[in-house]
């Protein structure tokens, strides 16, 4: 893709801009903000004038997750067997983000799969959450706002956030993260900040700023060095969360009656009933 719908995408100075632009719906994505995500990450990975990315969201917030309505995997009034028949259709058209977010995406999720190894600046604020907090704890370095708010959402719409968790555990090794896993609840900029996944904890507004600054200090280390730094530290998250993913397979929690209980709450705004089942 040489333009996006939901992308901004430009290189100044070695370093690439890689910005979410669905500000009318907080960022969250849809099957093709999936795709382009994933295909500007390729273009930085292999455009030899960019040597660090920021990637960071438009207007009020980096990302406030999956938008539930633009999947039909996420239809939970449907039965089983017409779920699967959209989900297979949604596998031929090529939109695939609703059927990986309810399997995963993998353990490689979106930066484990490279060739350059280029280091990427997530540059968080407001809401940060579900699919986006998996995107923003693969991130290399992680600048967040002080109104950041960060969730594991998964698990509140009965799924499995476990591969979010163990990406966080490799840079925050602490039982904070199963509270978040276990609970759903948004924690702060400052906790990410104090409890070691976030590395800039910057004033509203100037979290892309503090991103900038980080992108220059990288910018003056000889960027084979750096690359060979970033393959090391990826490889730690990657090989766990791969096997995890393995495990998971066994699970489908997308097959449980809590599952589609929490989906029909969530569309109803009324708090769940959940039976453990």
């Amino acid at each position: 893709m040489s333009e996006y719908n939901f992308l901004g995408y430009e290189v100044r100075n070695r370093i690439a801009y890689i910005e979410l632009r669905r500000p009318e719906v907080l960022n969250a994505f849809n099957n093709q903000m999936d795709a382009e995500i994933r295909d500007a990450l390729l273009r930085f990975d292999l455009d030899d004038e960019a040597w660090v990315a920021i990637l960071h969201g438009a207007g009020k917030a980096f990302c406030a997750g999956a938008d539930l309505k633009s999947y039909t995997a996420f239809n939970v009034d449907k039965p089983e067997s017409d779920r699967k028949a959209l989900e297979l259709e949604a596998l031929r058209k090529g939109d695939t983000f609703g059927s990986m977010h309810l399997r995963g995406t993998g353990g490689e999720g979106y930066l484990g799969r490279t060739v350059n190894y280029k280091p990427v600046i997530g540059a968080v604020h407001g809401f940060c959450l579900g699919g986006a907090a998996h995107l923003a704890a693969e991130c290399d370095l992680l600048v967040v706002s002080d109104d950041t708010r960060y969730a594991i959402t998964e698990t509140t719409r009965g799924m499995s956030g476990s591969r979010t968790w163990y990406k966080m555990r490799t840079f925050m090794p602490s039982k904070v993260g199963t509270e978040l896993l276990i609970t759903g609840r948004q924690a702060t900029g400052e906790e990410l900040f104090r409890y070691g996944l976030a590395n800039r904890l910057a004033e509203n507004g100037k979290h892309v700023e503090e991103a900038e600054a980080l992108a220059l200090q990288i910018l003056k280390a000889p960027p084979l060095a750096v690359r060979d730094g970033v393959r090391v530290s990826r490889k730690l998250w990657v090989n766990g969360a791969t096997d995890l993913d393995a495990q998971m397979q066994l699970t489908r929690l997308d097959l449980s009656e809590d599952y589609r209980e929490a989906g029909r709450a969530f569309a109803e705004k009324r708090a769940p009933e959940f039976k453990a089942r």
